[in-house]
């Protein structure tokens, strides 16, 4: 069993093929197959090492390892012999129309009430034609001549499919540079390289139609793949999620602040008749299940994906929190501050606000409290009763309590109206910035 990822390097993964990722490795590890990383790079004009260097990035980042590494533009002379093969059994053929010549045809037939589909006129093409056409400077490309009758399979998500091939035009699979397209470059892969089950997005399910007519040309068994489509993943609003959406990119999401395996973990469950929870990798391996995803589209819900990334940030250990922390953090800091940090990126605020420096907020109506409560800051050394005797002591000489009493003195230590418990924060400050802070809140 073996399965793969084949992301095409023409831009910066996002969720929605991150999630066919998961998807796929995750199935892949909890049946103890093979997972492979395809670099579908054949478009040389869209595609860009840096794509390719940053999906591995995000790869790794997320905890995906791959067991192989395939770039496609590696294995241009298989696709050559291939393509002579399927030229030789006649299933490839030229065709010598423009791009003009074909919007004509198209735009003809759906006048006629006839389905807009190519129409085979080459393949009458005589050998004379054929030479007379490059004899004048034109160069073929060349289609895949679809079977007659229906491609069927039984889907691990959809159940069962059909597509109906001749109702699709036979597919364009040469350009005329003599570039080769995905269509049958995947296929190729996918049988040179062993995969036996396909895990993508369910935009695929007319074109797996498709391809397994090309399999099977190639001397390929029926049912030599096994399928899985995912319904697609939609935006808050309803929309296909895009490579156009930055904010939804994996480098972006890492540069927020949130966990790989928040992520990961979301992403396994989106869709599903499971609900999502943080886990660690090993879990989620162990409890993916491809029967539970819906056959209906998911929407990725941000709020609930970082309201999985708080939970795990609130658990997260000290020891695995140690590559967000400041290199002089320690565990108490880090207790500290947890329940309060929702992305690792906010770790850097609090770190200033217990080490660095804050503008606390002008509080006019409370100078003469902040006053009371400099003066009566106890004196060093302070223990873990410090904060519970200054608190009595100014409660006592200010006749506030609660809310009155605390916010004004959070404020002014924090610049914050909300934060870690100010007792743990007191220690962690120490009486000199104390100090400092009172004195600078009194004169905001």
């Amino acid at each position: 069993m073996k399965l793969r990822f084949a992301p095409s390097p023409t831009g910066y993964l996002h969720v929605g093929n991150a999630r066919l990722a998961v998807a796929n490795f995750l199935f892949a590890r909890h049946n103890g197959a093979k997972f492979l990383l395809r670099i579908d790079d054949t478009d040389t004009s869209r595609g860009k090492p840096e794509y390719e260097e940053a999906i591995g990035k995000d790869l790794s980042w997320l905890g995906l390892k791959w067991d192989e590494y395939v770039r496609q533009s590696e294995r241009l002379d298989r696709y050559a012999e291939v393509i002579e093969k399927l030229k030789a059994t006649g299933r490839l053929y030229p065709c010598f129309e423009t791009e003009y010549e074909l919007n004509a045809k198209r735009e003809a037939r759906i006048r006629a009430g006839k389905a807009p589909i190519y129409d085979r006129a080459m393949l009458k093409l005589t050998a004379d034609q054929r030479a007379r056409a490059e004899a004048n400077g034109k160069t073929p490309h060349w289609r895949f001549r679809l079977s007659d009758g229906s491609r069927k399979w039984n889907d691990l998500v959809m159940d069962e499919c059909s597509v109906k091939l001749t109702a699709i035009s036979d597919p364009v699979l040469v350009r005329g540079d003599g570039t080769i397209l995905y269509t049958l470059a995947s296929v190729i892969d996918d049988l040179d390289l062993g995969i036996t089950h396909i895990v993508r997005g369910e935009d695929h399910v007319t074109n797996t139609g498709v391809q397994i007519d090309i399999a099977e040309a190639l001397g390929a068994k029926p049912n030599r793949f096994t399928f899985a489509h995912l319904p697609l993943l939609l935006d808050s609003d309803g929309g296909k999620l895009s490579k156009r959406f930055d904010s939804l990119a994996l480098k972006s999401l890492r540069q927020d602040g949130l966990e790989p395996m928040s992520i990961v973990s979301y992403l396994a469950r989106v869709g599903s008749s499971d609900d999502p929870q943080v886990m660690t990798m090993d879990e989620a391996i162990a409890a993916y299940d491809i029967s539970h995803v819906s056959k209906s589209a998911a929407r990725f819900d941000m709020t609930q994906l970082l309201a999985l990334n708080r939970r795990a940030l609130h658990s997260l250990p000290f020891e695995a929190a140690k590559a967000h922390l400041p290199p002089e953090a320690d565990e108490t800091f880090w207790n500290a501050v947890r329940g309060n940090v929702d992305l690792s990126a906010e770790i850097p605020h609090w770190w200033d606000v217990v080490h660095g420096t804050i503008v606390p907020p002008s509080q006019p109506e409370d100078r003469a409290f902040l006053q009371q409560a400099l003066d009566t800051l106890p004196a060093e050394p302070w223990g873990e009763d410090t904060w519970k005797d200054w608190a009595n002591t100014l409660k006592e000489a200010s006749g506030r309590k609660g809310r009155t009493l605390f916010m004004p003195l959070r404020l002014a230590l924090t610049g914050e109206d909300a934060g870690p418990e100010l007792h743990v924060l007191l220690g962690l400050m120490g009486r000199e910035r104390t100090v400092s802070r009172l004195r600078d809140a009194i004169q905001a």
